[in-house]
């Protein structure tokens, strides 16, 4: 199994590479919210002491979440995760998690399809 990263990044687009492996079937995407990915960053940060970036946050979480499925059902599975940079750029947002003010949004598919109305159509 191969995790990739997202959320955060600076680059909003996908890279040619992951999308191929992704239509081959190869990989997965999934979601997951922000606040659940900080606390398995903060588990991953007390265990292994590297703060990641929020971005491989998502990666750990998702990493994570099938480590605990292996565990439950006693499959082995070898688990690959992209981990990039560091948190210490991101400690603005590691505080709005520990105060309590970080919140997750998810767009409705109205929201969604209002945003995805105003793109410049391509041919």
């Amino acid at each position: 199994m191969i995790i990739g990263c997202a959320g955060g990044l600076r680059f909003h687009g996908m890279s040619s590479t992951l999308s191929e492996l992704y239509h081959q079937g190869l990989m997965e995407a999934r979601a997951v919210e922000q606040t659940s990915v900080f606390e398995a960053v903060q588990e991953f940060a007390r265990i292994e002491g590297i703060l990641p970036a929020p971005e491989s946050g998502h990666a750990i979480k998702v990493a994570m979440d099938e480590a605990k499925k292996c565990i439950e059902t006693g499959e082995e599975k070898t688990i690959l995760f992209g981990l990039t940079g560091t948190g210490y750029i991101d400690m603005y947002a590691y505080g709005a998690f520990n105060d309590g003010t970080m919140s997750d949004y998810i767009p409705t598919d109205e929201e969604l399809a209002a945003s995805i109305s105003k793109l410049p159509k391509v041919d």
